[in-house]
């Protein structure tokens, strides 16, 4: 290992457990709901949630204005109060556009970044390193690097994302390419200190089970005390409860993705009366068809009551 990596493996991995990739409420007139919003955020930390992620791709980070994600920043810092990690979104397939995100989140109080590999743009693997090496050098924030191909059109393979962690203030990797020996090949190669999440709410626990610290979470917005107590459980080494955890949130997770993420997830909070069941276009309301799907996995999950009824949700 060289010299910087031995350097970067000095540091201590300040992100385990559960995360919330937080949705962003918004009133039915397309403002984003600050009540429902605190509110949220106090019932995550209630439900004993590790960290918290506002502004990503579930916060519908892509349809706010740097504005308006800083103001959601700076609510759910301030509702932190210092708790847990808030590991704001501020990725963008434009180098100079995600560092003035940076920039703006670092002052709304974020403890850490989450930056997504540049979306759209499809840059050969030189050039992801060389935006996320820009971004590190431009914001002494911890950053946290998102891999979500299905998303951006383009996978981070290992080795660069192995590169990028040899970087000071690169501490994690939101791993959402679904392959296992990628995963793998990470855990056996990163230096110490370097934080391996699960990106998809159903690899959370091989993931664990194979070395890394935890998920950054979809389902958790519903489900938070489930998802964080499944991380405790295969984090501590109890494989068995753990399983029986993830069996019981099986449903929730497999109907959280009946439709794009956060169409399913915005309606089951509606459901529990969490937020308005509102979304900014492109993005629209869960298909009816598929409301009693989400009730039903729900009620599994022991989120709502059995009494619930899809048909009550606008």
């Amino acid at each position: 290992m060289s010299e910087s990596g031995r350097h970067a493996g000095e540091r201590t991995a300040a992100l385990r457990g559960c995360g919330t990739a937080l949705v962003t409420p918004f009133t039915t007139d397309g403002a984003v709901d600050e009540p429902a919003l605190r509110a949220l955020v106090r019932w995550q930390l209630a439900e004993g949630i590790d960290f918290l992620v506002p502004c990503g791709s579930t916060g519908e980070a892509a349809t706010m204005t740097l504005e308006e994600q800083q103001r959601v920043v700076a609510i759910v810092v301030e509702e932190v109060a210092g708790r847990v990690a808030v590991v704001a979104g501020a990725g963008s397939n434009d180098t100079q556009r995600a560092i003035a995100q940076s920039r703006a989140m670092r002052q709304a109080g974020a403890t850490h970044l989450l930056h997504v590999s540049p979306a759209y743009s499809k840059p050969p693997q030189r050039g992801i390193e060389a935006h996320f090496r820009a971004v590190a050098d431009a914001v002494e924030l911890p950053i946290v690097l998102y891999n979500v191909p299905g998303r951006t059109g383009s996978n981070m393979e290992a080795a660069t994302t192995l590169r990028l962690a040899e970087v000071a203030n690169v501490v994690a990797v939101k791993e959402a390419s679904g392959s296992l020996p990628q995963v793998q090949e990470i855990l056996r190669e990163r230096p110490r200190g370097f934080a391996v999440l699960s990106g998809d709410d159903a690899l959370t626990l091989p993931m664990i089970a194979a070395g890394g610290e935890g998920v950054i979470s979809v389902v958790s917005n519903a489900t938070p005390r489930l998802m964080a107590q499944l991380c405790a459980q295969a984090l501590a080494g109890d494989l068995a409860a753990a399983r029986a955890t993830q069996d019981r949130l099986l449903p929730w997770m497999q109907a959280a993705f009946v439709e794009s993420n956060p169409i399913p997830v915005k309606a089951a909070l509606a459901m529990m009366g969490r937020c308005e069941n509102a979304l900014r276009l492109p993005l629209v309301p869960l298909l009816d068809a598929h409301h009693e799907v989400v009730a039903a996995a729900l009620r599994a999950a022991g989120a709502l009551p059995d009494s619930h009824s899809p048909e009550t949700v606008a």
